[in-house]
């Protein structure tokens, strides 16, 4: 529900004149054509304060708009590895000066973590290219092959790739070595 529209300084003041003169919150609601709650929260206000002014705010008003914050939202959902700077970028176009800081309160606030993206990826391109070399050759190995060169560390065993790759070293060394005898498990 939005915001309605302030009652004015005289009427605050006749609402209070008439609950000193001993009427209640309805009479005075129905006198002054205005509402029961209004004219309670106008009193509370008055016996907490002294006054039917209203007050200051505490604290600054955000510096992000709410149409800024929900842009700041939707760039982040759409492409995770943002960066806070280039939020802080973003929205000095739009005529808003934050600081990296800001933004990632910002984000904090709305269910997010503001961490450092990562700068490069996990695997660069020459990885990826020897991974698919690497499966592409091994692509047509049997189940058997794999559990020939099955390494265990721990009692526990490891995923099928790490352990081909494993095996696969450990029997060219074995191939090399003077003694022969060595067996893979």
């Amino acid at each position: 529900m939005g915001k309605t529209k302030e009652l004015s300084k005289d009427v605050r003041d006749k609402i209070v004149d008439l609950h000193k003169a001993g009427m209640g919150y309805k009479t005075i609601g129905k006198q002054l054509g205005e509402k029961e709650t209004t004219v309670g929260a106008i009193i509370g206000k008055w016996k907490k304060h002294k006054m039917t002014i209203n007050r200051p705010q505490s604290g600054a008003p955000r510096k992000i708009s709410p149409r800024g914050v929900s842009m700041i939202m939707r760039k982040v959902r759409d492409q995770p590895r943002t960066t806070r700077e280039e939020l802080v970028n973003d929205l000095k176009a739009a005529g808003t000066t934050v600081t990296k800081k800001t933004i990632g309160n910002t984000l904090r606030r709305n269910g997010l973590k503001s961490c450092s993206a990562r700068k490069v990826p996990l695997l660069k391109k020459a990885h990826v290219q020897a991974r698919l070399k690497f499966a592409n050759e091994h692509l047509n190995d049997s189940e058997k092959a794999w559990e020939k060169h099955r390494i265990r560390e721990n009692h526990r065993p490891s995923p099928p790739g790490v352990e081909l790759t494993l095996a696969l070293v450990m029997r060219d060394v074995a191939a090399e070595s003077i003694d022969s005898s060595i067996t893979l498990n």
